[in-house]
Order: C-alpha cells, then sequence, then structure tokens
C-alpha cells in the first residue's frame, strides 16, 4: 500500500452489479421501488456520500439525485445523476418519472421518523416495506475489490500494533498510548473515525486498556471491553489510567482504508504476565486456533459460538467470558465491511451459514475485575475452502 496514492472510486461494473443484485431482491421480495437514503448505503450503491437520494426500481435505470455537492459527486460517483436544488424537487422529478407506485422499500433500521414522515408527504406512498435486510445481506459478501480495500484497512493497523511495540513502557498513561498510536494511522492515510449502523452506535478507532480501567464493562456500550474514557459524555475509551509492570495492556484498533473496517485487538505486557491472565489468555488463543481449523464455507455460525463457550466453560471461565455481570455480551464475533457492525454476527442464536466473501471479526476475551481483562481479536474473510486472515501478523502476546 503506497499511503501517499489516493484512493481510487468504485468502479462502474462495481456498483451496476450491486443495482442489479438490489433490483432482483427487491423483485422478489414485493418491494416496487426503494429510497436510499443513509450515507453508508448510499455510498455503497452509488461510490459517493454527497447530499442526495438514490431511488431503485426493478426493470429501469437507477434515478441519483444530488443536492450538493455537485462537484464531488461528478468525481466520485459512476452514476449518471440530476441535480436539484431541494428535496420538494427531487420529488417532483420522481413523480414525473413514475418511480413512485407501490411498494416502497425505506432503510427503516436508520430511518428517522421525521425523514419517513416527510418523504410519505412529498411522495405520496401509502405502502412501505424494509429493504434495510436486503442490503445488509448484500453487503455481507464482499467483491473482490472490497477486499482489496479491507486488506489495506488492515496494512493500516497491522503497522500500528508494530508502532505499539515503540510506545508502551511502565508509566505511561493510556491516553498518551492512544494519541501516539492514532497519530501513527493518521500518517498511514487511516480515514479517521469509523461507522457503526443504528441509533446511539459510537465507536473509537482505538481504545486502550492497561488494568482496572479494562474491567469498566457496565457502560452503554455493546462490546465486551470498552475501557472508562475521560467523561460521562463519551464514558468509552482510553483513559489515565499508567502501564504497570505485568498487568495486560489490551489494544483494540480500528483500520479505515477507502470506507472499510478493520478491527483487531493485541495483548502488550511489561515484564512478565501476572499468573491471574495466564489462563484467560490461553483460552482465547486456543479459541483463535479453533476458529481458523474448524471455520470454512457452510459452517454455521452458531457451532463457532458454541465451539468457543464449549473452551471457556472447560477452563472455568464462564463467569468472565465477553464481560463480567451485567457487561457481559452475548456476541464472539461481528461482519466487517464499511460499518463495524455489519453481518454476520457470531452468537448462540444467529443461524447464518458462512459463505465465500464474508468478513467478521473475532474476538474472545475475558474481564476479570477489578483486575483488568485480557483478550485477542482477529479478522478472518471466508474463504473457498476455509478461513483466511485479513493480517499477516501474529496474535501472540507480545512481552517488553
Amino acid at each position: 500500500m503506497n499511503e501517499n496514492e489516493p484512493c481510487e472510486t468504485v468502479p462502474q461494473e462495481e456498483i451496476r452489479g450491486r443495482i442489479d443484485c438490489l433490483k432482483k431482491r427487491m423483485a422478489d421480495e414485493g418491494i416496487d421501488f426503494a429510497l436510499i437514503c443513509q450515507n453508508v448505503d448510499k455510498y455503497y450503491f452509488t461510490g459517493t456520500l454527497q447530499k442526495g437520494v438514490l431511488a431503485v426500481a426493478p426493470g429501469r435505470d437507477p434515478i441519483l439525485l444530488i443536492e450538493k455537492s455537485v462537484e464531488r459527486a461528478r468525481a466520485e460517483t459512476p452514476l449518471p445523476f440530476i441535480t436539484v436544488g431541494s428535496d420538494r424537487e427531487g420529488a417532483e422529478i420522481l413523480k414525473k418519472e413514475g418511480i413512485i407506485k407501490g411498494v416502497a422499500g425505506l432503510e427503516l433500521d436508520v430511518l428517522p421518523v421525521a425523514l419517513y414522515e416527510r418523504l410519505k408527504g412529498l411522495l405520496g406512498f401509502t405502502r412501505h416495506a424494509d429493504v434495510a435486510p436486503s442490503v445488509k445481506e448484500l453487503r455481507a459478501i464482499k467483491s473482490p475489490f472490497e477486499l482489496d480495500q479491507i486488506g489495506k484497512s488492515g496494512s493500516i493497523m497491522t503497522r500500528v500494533f508494530e508502532k505499539a511495540k515503540d510506545v508502551i513502557r511502565e508509566g505511561i498513561t493510556e491516553l498518551e498510548i492512544d494519541a501516539a498510536l492514532t497519530a501513527e494511522g493518521r500518517r498511514l492515510g487511516h480515514q479517521g473515525f469509523l461507522r457503526m449502523r443504528g441509533i446511539n452506535q459510537e465507536m473509537m478507532t482505538i481504545t486502550v486498556q492497561a488494568g482496572f480501567s479494562s474491567a469498566i464493562t457496565t457502560t452503554y456500550a455493546d462490546s465486551p471491553i470498552t475501557g472508562m474514557g475521560v467523561t460521562p459524555a463519551v464514558p468509552i475509551g482510553s483513559s489515565f489510567k499508567k502501564v504497570e509492570k505485568g498487568v495486560p495492556v489490551t489494544i483494540d484498533y480500528g483500520g479505515g482504508y477507502h470506507g472499510y473496517t478493520t478491527d483487531e485487538t493485541r495483548v502488550f505486557v511489561v515484564g512478565e504476565l501476572q499468573e491471574l491472565f495466564r489462563k484467560p489468555y490461553d483460552a482465547a488463543h486456543e479459541i483463535l486456533e479453533d476458529l481458523l481449523s474448524y471455520g470454512a464455507p457452510g459452517v454455521d455460525c452458531r457451532d463457532l459460538y458454541a465451539r468457543a463457550l464449549r473452551i471457556v466453560k472447560n477452563a472455568g471461565l464462564e463467569h468472565y467470558f465477553m464481560g463480567s455481570g451485567e457487561g457481559q455480551v452475548s456476541f464472539i464475533g461481528h461482519g466487517l465491511g464499511l460499518e463495524i457492525n455489519e453481518l454476520p454476527f457470531i452468537t448462540a442464536r444467529h443461524g447464518t451459514i458462512l459463505e465465500e466473501g464474508m468478513v467478521f471479526a473475532f474476538e474472545p476475551k475475558f474481564v476479570l475485575p477489578p483486575h483488568g481483562a485480557i483478550g485477542i481479536e482477529i479478522d478472518v474473510k471466508v474463504g473457498p475452502r476455509r478461513l483466511e486472515r485479513i493480517t499477516g501478523d501474529s496474535f501472540e502476546i507480545v512481552r517488553l
């Protein structure tokens, strides 16, 4: 990856293929037209985030309306588009084109009620359906183009973890480590932030934990290790806690390139790891080795979760797995792509069957209050016969 080289735009054939797949799903589900409004979905189907809306209907060309910035949209999307001065003007164009008829497909998982009411008032549709499940299922299978972007995101992440070896030392604060590694990622071309789907879903690019701060899991975020943060206004992330000898430092870092995210966790320790953390670390390592040997196309995600849980129970660590007390979460993995909480979800109840092209993070972690937490996270893609690492670096504990 050349960090001085600008990102390429999304190829036209990529965009056209995605829209064609959406049209087919819409036809199968009885959705007559869809309005794609959410930024990430709009980017996925058009290659631009500029202000506007995409209208898709089976059997006809899509209609992309751009309100601003027209010049950037022209440089970014391979689709032809119509420039409009307002959403009211755009609505009139869609009605004139005859696309507004029958069942409207809307992204109901993220569409605000106020926007829904405005669209309904402007366009006059009376029936609607949720197009979001189809969109999310389409996005779960990555194309070769997308896998290339994810690989470049992973390259940034690998180099940040390598830099961490030079930064971590006894007495340094989590925030100082955070600042140094955030700067390193930005120098390498990191896009600056990560996206999550859903209301009140927020994500730090990096979270560093060094001891008791990592054992504080009873916060709003649905994550096994969240950190304390520095304010109740943002009660997650790195804090002023200092690194101590023998206490694991966990760094959860998300790469970001051309919109595509990666998400891994590594463990560092100054001196010898305290005995308390050895068994949980060994269990996390065993779970990942089992994942890489067993996971493959056709495997049920519930089986991956069950196999991990068996290892945890055999080690007598179930009360500390993926959090502690009310902070325990119900997943051990999540899909990756333009958002960091895509399909598939690796839980006891999501019966998704792995397919070639899926990408997900797998994160066996243990929280041991009040002492700290330890765990590892790796990203994998589903290849034709087995799971393949996104990055090639070691996930062994790093002793400093």
